[in-house]
């Protein structure tokens, strides 16, 4: 299952992220960090689209998608600028578990806003998230 390897791909990179940008931003304003990462990011989402070929479908993207995929790009923006300043104040040990409950109101908003089922399973794996993250932060 490609997309199980893609996700572990992403955690993997996540966790480099935090420590990586822990040491990066020391005696760098916040603000500037988050723009630098991002600048980055910028270079690189596009050198992929343009190694993959992915340019010519821009013209095919709907307006209601330009509209969600500004906002995400706006949250995103939002989550990396306070991702930011709290590692830069913070403990990555406490910051990053904090960060990770983004997984709980996901799936809360999936099921709210998306009518994605909610099961016992991912009830109690919230909870468990949830507690977990309370009990490295205390």
């Amino acid at each position: 299952r490609m997309w199980f390897v893609l996700a572990l791909g992403s955690s993997l990179f996540a966790a480099a992220t935090s420590i990586l940008a822990k040491v990066g931003i020391s005696n760098v304003n916040s603000n500037l960090a988050t723009a630098i990462r991002t600048s980055v990011v910028l270079v690189m989402a596009w050198g992929m689209v343009f190694l993959t070929n992915a340019q010519h479908g821009i013209d095919q993207i709907s307006r209601r998608s330009w509209m969600f995929l500004i906002l995400s790009g706006l949250a995103t923006g939002a989550s990396w600028l306070c991702y930011y300043k709290a590692l830069q104040i913070g403990d990555v040990s406490k910051v990053a578990p904090i960060d990770k409950l983004s997984v709980v109101i996901t799936i809360i908003l999936a099921a709210v806003l998306l009518h994605e089922q909610l099961t016992l399973r991912s009830i109690l794996g919230c909870v468990l998230i949830a507690a977990g993250t309370l009990l490295m932060i205390l």
